[in-house]
């Protein structure tokens, strides 16, 4: 009995350096953090509205600057004439074109000028965001930290009481061969200790649930045999709760997320009264375009059979000429082509695909105001200012539940430090009363009864305590999160 009562003061004493020379890996509470910012998922998602908030801002700058856009086409076109009114049109020789264009447009307007201040306003937001989501990480994980520790002290606890319960097996089996016990008094002890049993299992197992979830809430693989080693002093709290309420005020990233939307959502609002005002737009335009004939000499016969057309007109001419008794026309014998403008005709058909012919460019500068669309600006309008006013109201419903927060945590912490302090008198008195109805039943003043009843009173004072030390390093955790920083 005397092993057992050290092994009780021993539970008592040393639980706040738990986790010190512990033999494996060991996980701190700072290395538990550290890895959750690098692996949790659901923290780096919250990432992924900081870069789409960067793109927002990177589009918003660039509609200050000129748009551009290019093209490059070619066609086939099949050597056949089409008739429109009677008239044909076209020629008979297959065609190959190509064609390319250069368009550069730019628009300025009033809402420009907000959509970038309000993306601003976003991606300030997204960066509070992403504070928060880190303090409700730290929040999730020390508290699943401190539950861990709290799981493993009690399976301590109940592998002591284990023991406790055989060495009273033992004690009554030995009274009871001496006749100064009963056997419904060994038959009392051994349901004792296999309802202790039974105990100590199920803690053990809680603390195996606890221990792997902790490590979901990291968001890394579950590690065998890892030891933890952070288990803060306990302190009394002196915090002002009017220091607090403004460092929350200050520093809690919800409220700055929240103010950050506010603006983006007047800049919103200025942005579609934008609407009523001209936007200023400009463009340019250039370009060029090639054709080829497939056939290489259909342009020899076109010009050989227009100046066969220009000799025969210039021989009606001269012959009407001649019977008017004028002079006749000399240069009619001049309408041929030489082969030397055949192959001019032929090369200049060498165009397909990249010899261009330059366009005409075309410049254009215009305002633009839409006089009416339908109620649709109004609607846009009344719109932006119902989500400014509900990101206002937001905030303040944040202000007040922040408030409260900061109350609640702080008047929590305060309860569970003084019940701590209960819980460790309790737990004082409950282990002497055990020591104390122990000895009386040695020699015969108790009975087996008044001796588990002393156990389970014990039981409940210690498992009081190390839950109220744990409650209150939660609770302390729950006031760092509700202000928005660390307070150790």
């Amino acid at each position: 009995m005397r092993k057992l009562w050290c092994a009780l003061l021993l539970l008592a004493t040393a639980l706040p350096a738990a986790g010190q020379g512990a033999v494996g890996p060991t996980l701190s509470l700072d290395d538990a953090l550290s890895l959750a910012k690098a692996n949790n998922p659901t923290y780096l998602q919250s990432g992924n509205g900081r870069r789409r908030a960067d793109a927002s801002l990177r589009t918003a700058r660039g509609s200050f600057l000129p748009g551009a856009s290019t093209n490059l086409n070619t066609g086939y076109r099949q050597g056949k004439p089409q008739f429109f009114q009677g008239v044909e049109f076209g020629s008979n020789s297959d065609l190959l074109s190509s064609n390319w264009g250069l368009n550069i447009s730019a628009g300025l307007s009033a809402s420009s000028f907000s959509t970038l201040k309000a993306a601003r306003s976003n991606v300030m937001a997204s960066e509070s965001d992403v504070v928060s989501a880190e303090q409700n990480l730290r929040f999730a994980v020390t508290s699943q930290y401190f539950l861990v520790l709290e799981d493993q002290a009690q399976t301590r606890l109940q592998d002591t009481l284990v023991v406790f319960n055989r060495l009273q097996l033992d004690l009554a089996r030995a009274k009871a061969g001496v006749g100064s016990a009963t056997s419904l008094d060994v038959k009392r002890a051994e349901v004792a200790l296999g309802t202790q049993q039974v105990a100590a299992l199920r803690a053990r197992n809680a603390a195996a649930v606890d221990l792997l979830r902790l490590f979901q809430s990291i968001g890394i693989a579950p590690q065998v045999n890892v030891q933890l080693t952070t288990i803060p002093p306990v302190t009394e709290p002196t915090f002002d709760l009017n220091q607090l309420l403004a460092m929350a005020t200050q520093s809690n990233p919800t409220l700055k997320s929240l103010a950050a939307r506010i603006e983006a959502a007047r800049q919103n609002y200025n942005g579609a009264r934008g609407q009523y005002i001209p936007s200023l737009n400009f463009s340019a335009n250039i370009g060029g375009s090639s054709q080829q004939y497939t056939d290489q000499n259909y342009l020899v016969t076109q010009a050989q059979t227009q100046l066969a057309s220009s000799q025969a007109q210039c021989y009606s001419s001269d012959s009407l000429r001649r019977g008017a008794g004028l002079p006749g026309l000399s240069y009619c014998g001049s309408y041929v082509l030489s082969s030397a403008q055949a192959d001019q005709l032929r090369a200049s058909n060498q165009n397909f695909p990249f010899k261009f012919v330059s366009n005409p460019y075309t410049l254009s500068l215009g305002l633009s105001l839409p006089l009416f669309n339908g109620f649709q600006r109004e609607q846009t309008i009344e719109s932006s200012a119902a989500d400014q006013s509900d990101a206002e109201y937001y905030l303040k419903a944040q202000q007040l539940k922040l408030t409260a927060d900061v109350q609640s945590a702080h008047v929590t912490l305060i309860a569970d430090y003084q019940a701590l302090k209960l819980q460790e008198s309790n737990s004082v008195a409950a282990r002497e009363a055990l020591q104390l109805a122990e000895e009386r039943y040695r020699v015969g003043l108790n009975s087996l009864v008044d001796l588990q009843q002393a156990r389970s009173d014990y039981e409940t004072a210690e498992a009081g305590r190390i839950y109220a030390i744990f409650e209150f390093h939660r609770a302390f955790a729950a006031l760092e999160s509700a202000v928005g920083r660390s307070l150790r």
